[in-house]
This record gives structure tokens, sequence and C-alpha cells, in this order.
């Protein structure tokens, strides 16, 4: 696998954010995208579907922000690399690189296939390693950088339902967290993001023919926000290294824990 360039930067280089894992205009990475190009970085929006992200860095562009569209798939260490080398230019600097992939997926423990369970984890951990893999060498020859990454509160406590999702996400709580206390006297900020809760976005609002719209409508004050999850994961790049939050719980009032 190639490594990152060693080209010489500029004293000024364009700061920007990578977002991985961008799909819907109405999600978290689509949200965390736009906060960062509203804050004047230049945003690389990466997601797997092609018209998605577009529609994403389009939106973007529309309101003055900069933005690139990305497809790729985050499960492909050759294609990832392949993106940060593209990035890694003299005339810019990855000041952030936020990974948002993994799809929560129920299913019964006893009926649920080895392949399956292979497919979770790969989505929700190994894509998470190999962002890491690539995005931490650039980092660490620019001496800083801010790592986040999608949790869920199934890292912390599993459901019935949802074996396979727990598995990745608890083993990606952990890694973050190793992560964190590495590379921490390099001024890499590694940040691990529990959302607790429906988010208020597409993927629930259109689920199972609009009854996940129903159910979050249910719970008072309709789930998560996107854009105030946007703004935590903003907060989190903000922070000096003289007080980093590495871990941070996002939930409505409402929801239990």
């Amino acid at each position: 696998m190639s490594t990152p360039s060693n080209s010489i930067k500029l004293t000024n280089p364009i700061p920007c954010a990578v977002v991985i894992g961008v799909g819907a205009q109405q999600g978290i990475g689509a949200a965390v995208a736009r906060r960062f190009a509203q804050a004047g970085l230049k945003v690389y929006v990466v997601g797997r579907t092609l018209q998605k992200v577009e529609d994403v860095a389009a939106e973007i562009r529309l309101h003055g922000g900069t933005a690139i569209a990305k497809s790729l798939d985050a499960e492909d260490p050759v294609q990832i690399q392949i993106l940060f080398d593209s990035i890694n230019h003299s005339d810019e600097q990855i000041a952030a690189v936020i990974h948002n992939v993994g799809g929560n997926v129920p299913s019964i423990f006893l009926k649920t296939s080895l392949q399956f369970f292979t497919k979770m984890w790969r989505s929700t951990f190994l894509s998470a390693y190999w962002v890491s893999q690539s995005s931490l060498k650039i980092f660490e020859q620019q001496q800083k950088g801010t790592l986040i990454f999608t949790g869920a509160s199934a890292s912390m406590r599993g459901k019935p339902f949802f074996a396979a999702f727990t598995m990745g996400k608890s083993a990606l709580r952990s890694y973050a967290l190793n992560l964190a206390q590495c590379y921490k006297s390099q001024n890499i900020h590694v940040a691990h993001v529990v959302v607790d809760g429906m988010v208020d976005g597409d993927r629930v609002n259109k689920a199972l023919f609009g009854l996940g719209r129903l159910a979050r409508l249910t719970r008072g004050t309709g789930g998560l926000n996107i854009e105030a999850i946007a703004e935590n994961y903003w907060m989190l790049y903000q922070q000096s290294s003289d007080l980093w939050t590495h871990e941070l719980d996002l939930r409505p009032y409402q929801e239990r824990f």
C-alpha cells in the first residue's frame, strides 16, 4: 500500500475536513459536512453512493461553501488510501477526519449467518481501521489533527436483535480509546461520539414504509436533531489540547440510559 505524500506544505495550506460515510442529505454525515463547510473548511464529502454525495456537496456549494464529492467503498483499503493520497497535496492540510460508517441492522441471533456478522463487522469496525490507518499517517507528519468516530449506545450495552451491530460498535469504542492514548502526545485528538437514540433523519423516517417516522414521533421531541449532532462534532474539533473530550454521549432528554 502506498504511503502519504511527503510534498512540502505551503506556509498557509487550505484546511480541509474529510467526512466519510455520507448518505442522505438529512443524515449525520451530511450535517457534519455542512457544519464544517459553514465554518470555512474545504470539505470532502465521501460516501458509497455517488449521487447522494454529489447532492450534499452541491447543497454546500449553493450556500457558499467549498465541497468535493467522492464515491468509494470504505471497507476497501486501496480506495481509502487513494482518497487520502489525492487530498494530501501541498496546498491543502487535512484538519479533521470524521468516520461515520456503519448502519444498524437487526437480526435474530440464532438465525444470523456468519456472512451477516462479517458484513456488519467490516462496516462498523474494519472501515474505521482503514480510515484511521491512512489519516493518522498524515496527522503524524503534520503533528496535529482531529479524528472523530461516530459510535452508538450499542458499544456499551447490547440489545436483543442487535448482536452483530453491538460487536462492531463495541470494538470501535475500545479501538478509539486506544488510538486516543497512543496519539495524544503528537497533538492528535481522537474522539468517539456515542449517538444514543433515534436520529431525526432520512434513514429512520423512511424505514419500513414510514413506520420509522411514526415510531420517532411517538418519542416526544422526535429524535436526535442532526444539526445539533453536527454542532457537537464541530465543538470537538475546536477544542484545545489543554482540554480534550474523548467520549461524548448524545441523546434526547427522554432517552433511557
